[in-house]
């Protein structure tokens, strides 16, 4: 009972496991649940608004901020990984912070951990090497000064999902495949620029798009676009062209610690590149990572 009168804020991302969190509280304590869902202007095309729209038609109480210029300015000429990962874990953080002392009277933070998280930062029931800093883990600063409440952090992905739909909440939401954090930001190899998140805007668009209308979005764990820094030779009608290259992923996992990589068909994969290459100004080359997780991560960075 006690509980219910307090305030509660939430950090959405689009993904399935804070909009699962969100839902499970909302049940609880209703308008008492404050969600903030920041864009850092590396999500994928249309995503904050389309999202956006659909976390309101689902009743949260939710504020959209976007702080895309914010990100994009911090991370101007950063190509480190670790780097990337650490401004928008930090600008995010900053970011939130500002959005939640508006807020009166805050004394729960939520967040959408789940277990292969906190497997992958801190070293629980046993020596776990730390793979990545995960964003959402590991403490927060000081002036947050909130208790942390994390529903989900002891379920894999699979679980969350059946949570979700125990909710009600819309399959195509719950379907969706993970999407990291630092979003687009560890899918531009090197230094990220407002005409390279664009660029790959457009083509994970084209190849997200093309997996659902050909019905291999469902057997795929996690797909996306990764904008290489690498420029290649091609011909485009009677002229020289030297653009970049896009490598595709797909992988199939059951929790994301092990994957493989996914035998898309090769009639779609010819189609997708043609579209790509067509569509998508800046772009004149595409391959498919066939690499699997050990050794290579799912994401490139």
């Amino acid at each position: 009972e006690k509980v219910k009168k307090d305030k509660v804020v939430l950090g959405l991302s689009g993904g399935v496991d804070s909009t699962v969190a969100a839902v499970l509280l909302h049940k609880a304590i209703g308008k008492n649940l404050y969600c903030i869902f920041v864009n850092n202007g590396l999500l994928r095309k249309n995503e904050f608004e389309n999202v956006l729209h659909q976390y309101k038609d689902m009743g949260l109480n939710v504020k959209g901020v976007d702080a895309s210029d914010r990100f994009l300015s911090e991370l101007a000429g950063v190509d480190d990984p670790e780097t990337k990962r650490k401004i928008i874990g930090r600008v995010f953080i900053e970011v939130f912070d500002d959005e939640s002392k508006i807020i009166e009277d805050v004394t729960w933070l939520a967040q959408g951990t789940i277990y292969p998280d906190v497997i992958e930062s801190v070293s629980v029931k046993g020596p776990s090497a730390t793979i990545k800093s995960h964003h959402n883990v590991g403490g927060l600063p000081d002036f947050m000064k909130l208790k942390v409440v994390e529903p989900l952090r002891m379920l894999f992905k699979d679980e969350v999902r059946k949570v979700g739909a125990t909710l009600g909440i819309d399959p195509e939401l719950l379907g969706r495949h993970p999407f990291p954090g630092p979003g687009l930001s560890i899918r531009i190899l090197g230094d990220i620029t407002p005409e390279k998140v664009r660029i790959l805007q457009e083509v994970d668009a084209i190849f997200i798009e093309g997996l659902k209308s050909h019905g291999l979005y469902d057997k795929v764990w996690q797909a996306g676009a990764i904008l290489l820094p690498v420029n290649s030779v091609g011909v485009m009608g009677d002229e020289r062209t030297y653009e970049k290259v896009v490598a595709l992923r797909a992988v199939e996992s059951t929790d994301g610690m092990t994957a493989d990589w996914v035998h898309l068909p090769y009639d779609f994969l010819m189609k997708i590149s043609n579209e790509i290459i067509n569509k998508v100004k800046g772009v004149n080359r595409v391959v498919y990572d066939i690499s699997s997780k050990p050794p290579a991560t799912i994401e490139w960075e």
